[in-house]
């Protein structure tokens, strides 16, 4: 993934999260700035590892020397890294968030998993 394709997706993952945050009280706000734009860059990043796992495969030939064996790809393990931070950042963005707009979120969960059974 370039550079520009990366940056554009950064910036289209912050205006979600922005958007889907913006009831969050303004005193919160100034707190969660930098945890919106973390989980926007972790988002991007994640969709480019993604994009060389695909391509390349969750294993790759490793040789050092005369040896030859299979290892995890460098990406998929700065990938399974990545993944439980940005599972952290947004765990706690949704904690901030107001008890009403909770419990709708919730409210919609479950109507989904039910309609699904």
């Amino acid at each position: 993934m370039d550079k520009i394709k990366k940056d554009k997706l950064i910036k289209a993952e912050l205006r979600k999260l922005n958007k889907f945050f913006q009831n969050i009280p303004e005193d919160k706000q100034k707190i969660i700035k930098g945890l919106k734009e973390q989980a926007a860059f972790m988002y991007a990043t994640l969709m480019e590892l993604q994009e060389i796992m695909n391509t390349e495969g969750p294993v790759e030939m490793f040789e050092q020397g005369k040896q030859k064996m299979l290892r995890e790809h460098p990406a998929s393990k700065v990938y399974n890294s990545m993944i439980k931070n940005y599972s952290s950042v947004i765990k706690q963005l949704l904690e901030l968030m107001p008890t009403e707009e909770k419990k709708a979120a919730e409210d919609e969960l479950l109507a989904f998993i039910k309609k699904a059974k």
